[in-house]
């Protein structure tokens, strides 16, 4: 299921300014909620993260 277009805009935005991965409202993801960073890889957050 592909995220909302304005959400996942907002997401990236909110990735660009983190180091770690943080969810649609900048709080740092989890490494236990296998769900959320499922998405997270599938919607390409990833390649925002600061290197």
């Amino acid at each position: 299921m592909a995220l909302n277009p304005t959400i996942k805009k907002n997401w990236e935005d909110i990735q660009r300014k983190h180091d770690v991965p943080v969810n649609a409202i900048g709080m740092k993801i989890d490494p236990k909620d296998a769900n959320t960073l499922k998405v997270w890889r599938q919607e390409g957050l990833d390649q925002f993260m600061k290197r």
